[in-house]
């Protein structure tokens, strides 16, 4: 017996837990599991990691989609021929920390960030 989306209508294979066509879950085990399936979802792990050691390039801003906070950073960095690096590098190591304490959730899009 063929089973359907609730969502869209769209037909569904037996084992499948999401539709295909629109994302939703269908599998209720996996509705009461804390899985994050945003497939858009980034690592908070990565983007604090990229903070602390790269904050200076503002690598974990351009993870995370902040372009504008990126360059100021790149631009701070590259453009004093490092001479104010440290600078970029303490505001870096200040977001990566706040990243990895869970003041900084999300990414630009607004999409939450995975442990």
């Amino acid at each position: 017996m063929a089973k359907y989306c609730t969502n869209c209508g769209a037909e569904l294979k037996n084992e499948a837990d999401i539709c295909l066509k629109c994302g939703k879950i269908v599998n209720e085990n996996i509705k009461k599991s804390n899985i994050n399936v945003d497939p858009n979802a980034k690592s908070k792990l990565a983007a604090g990691l990229f903070g602390i050691f790269l904050g200076c390039f503002g690598v974990h801003n351009f993870y995370l989609g902040y372009t504008g906070k990126a360059v100021a950073q790149l631009l701070i960095t590259v453009l004093s021929c490092f001479f104010l690096s440290p600078i970029s590098a303490i505001w870096g190591l200040i977001e990566g920390i706040l990243i990895l304490a869970g003041s900084i959730d999300t990414d630009a899009e607004g999409h939450k960030l995975t442990d």
